[in-house]
């Protein structure tokens, strides 16, 4: 039975069904207005006029194999350094959520700083500082920008998660025996990670986005390729080419969050337990009473009597 808030009446659905008409009625209208903006032809600076971004001219340009084939490489080079930046970072989360909760202050104060620090500073200017200071390479230089500032983040995200779960948990391991650290590391730290694991999916899809940083320091990834393109072909391709590369962005993260909510699902409180109705309770949480007469009926209540 719900406790937090009442069914609403008639008069409160009806008012829910009016404002979701006006704003889905809005919804499309703006959807509208910005697809007839886009075919609508445009006068450029220089005063020549370029057609609707729906005009065929716009897009026979993917008619060249050369074209997909330079988006599939510059698509390789993005997941390339997603894919290492992601395992550096969980792998520098990992140490940064145990030198956090560290019993020594000499551990824990340090970690800290470092890991505010890494917080509080742009991961553009991460990249153009390792670029500049250490001669890694373009490459070299994202995926350690990248891996440092989300491997502090997931460090926070592991250590929240750590502090979240009941004390129990380490005394139970003290008890048996189990020192500190291998408590944490074989009781804490797993529970931890499994409570935390979608929203560290979450803030890996974040990493993936922001590869496109990575144009700044002359990397071959998405945004820097129709950069080239764009040059190549003219500024006619423009827009086509960066919708081409929204597109391709869009399901690559879609992916990874339909990936974080099943794995939400799987992982979460409930997860692996089967659902048995209580008594009396539909799954709705209204009480049927008819159900509970005729279970005190049969068990000796009431009828019984």
């Amino acid at each position: 039975m719900s406790v937090l808030f009442d069914a609403p009446g008639p008069r409160a659905r009806r008012r829910t069904l009016i404002v979701s008409i006006v704003v889905g009625a809005l919804l499309a209208a703006a959807v509208v207005a910005l697809v007839l903006a886009l075919a609508a032809p445009r006068v450029t600076a220089a005063g020549a006029e370029q057609p609707g971004i729906f005009d065929p001219s716009r897009w026979d340009v993917f008619r060249d194999a050369a074209v997909w084939r330079r988006f599939g490489g510059a698509l390789g080079n993005t997941l390339a350094m997603a894919g290492v930046a992601a395992v550096l970072a969980i792998v520098i989360g990992v140490l940064f959520s145990f030198f956090r909760t560290a019993r020594s202050r000499w551990v824990r104060v340090p970690s800290s700083v470092v890991l505010e620090f890494l917080r509080g500073m742009p991961v553009l200017l991460m990249m153009l500082f390792i670029l500049l200071v250490f001669a890694t390479g373009a490459y070299w230089a994202g995926v350690a920008a990248l891996g440092l500032y989300n491997g502090a983040l997931i460090g926070e995200i592991l250590r929240s998660g750590i502090a979240a779960l009941p004390r129990g948990q380490r005394e139970a391991g003290l008890t048996i025996g189990l020192t500190p650290l291998r408590t944490r590391f074989l009781i804490e730290f797993p529970q931890a990670a499994r409570n935390m694991l979608p929203i560290i999916i979450a803030q890996l899809v974040v990493l993936l986005k922001d590869t496109a940083l990575a144009y700044v320091i002359a990397y071959p990834e998405l945004l820097q390729s129709v950069r080239q393109l764009s040059n190549f072909f003219g500024n006619r391709y423009f827009f086509s080419f960066y919708l081409v590369v929204l597109a391709i962005y869009l399901v690559l993260n879609l992916t990874l969050s339909w990936i974080a909510r099943i794995v939400a699902r799987r992982t979460g409180p409930g997860a692996g337990r089967p659902r048995v109705p209580r008594l009396g309770v539909h799954p709705e949480g209204d009480v049927d009473l008819s159900r509970v007469a005729d279970a005190g009926m049969g068990s000796g209540g009431v009828g019984a009597r």
